[in-house]
């Protein structure tokens, strides 16, 4: 049961990053909250290295690919991202607003490293920042006046990645922690697919900014 809910998880998370990318250029957008993606840039970074170099195993080479992925993921959000911006945001201010939140995304998830040591850090980070994602979802939807940019598929995989090792964790391992956190992410998850769900049932009660038209700024 274990290695399925962990199979499981890494299928899931997958599918959330082929969609992003798929979603990210057909659009013209980006499909990953921005925040929640330096955080899993940085969190798939640092522990594929330190995995390959001490737990060489599945799990160290899955989240060598998804950071692969998250590299996409970030060219989409480098090269589409500014006109979902006010203009005030030049190509100056995007520039080093976005090198200083994947700055940050680092020095937060080495932190967590120095207080707590690899393995804990790497679950405790993990599990925050996948709430954080499930709130900034919602927030993206009301920025965005509706669902452009993001898709069902998106949204019930990563519910099905983050319930499944929420089980391994939070249940089998006995972590309060963990499945307290967990259970928040299914709340939160679960609001945004019905959200998702009510715009494609009724998409004239949601209108798009229409931010993404192409713009001319000073930069």
């Amino acid at each position: 049961m274990i290695a399925f809910l962990t199979a499981l998880s890494g299928i899931a998370w997958t599918v959330v990053y082929v969609e992003a990318i798929r979603i990210g250029f057909a659009q013209r957008t980006y499909a990953l909250p921005v925040a929640a993606l330096a955080l899993n840039m940085a969190w798939e970074s640092i522990y594929s290295v330190w995995g390959l170099a001490n737990e060489p195993g599945l799990q160290a080479w899955v989240n060598v690919v998804w950071a692969l992925a998250d590299l996409v993921i970030v060219a989409t959000f480098v090269r589409y991202g500014r006109a979902e911006f006010p203009s005030w945001v030049t190509r100056t201010v995007f520039a080093w607003g976005t090198a200083g939140l994947f700055a940050t995304a680092f020095v937060v998830q080495w932190a967590l490293v120095a207080e707590f040591g690899f393995p804990q850090a790497a679950r405790y980070s993990a599990f925050l920042q996948n709430l954080l994602m499930s709130g900034l979802f919602i927030a993206m939807f009301v920025a965005r006046g509706g669902p452009r940019g993001q898709s069902m598929t998106i949204a019930v995989a990563k519910w099905i990645g983050t319930a499944a090792p929420t089980i391994v964790f939070g249940v089998h391992e006995d972590s309060p922690f963990v499945l307290t956190i967990g259970i928040l992410c299914s709340v939160v998850d679960v609001a945004y697919i019905a959200l998702l769900a009510r715009a494609r049932a009724h998409p004239e009660a949601f209108r798009d900014e229409g931010r993404h038209a192409e713009v001319t700024r000073a930069g």
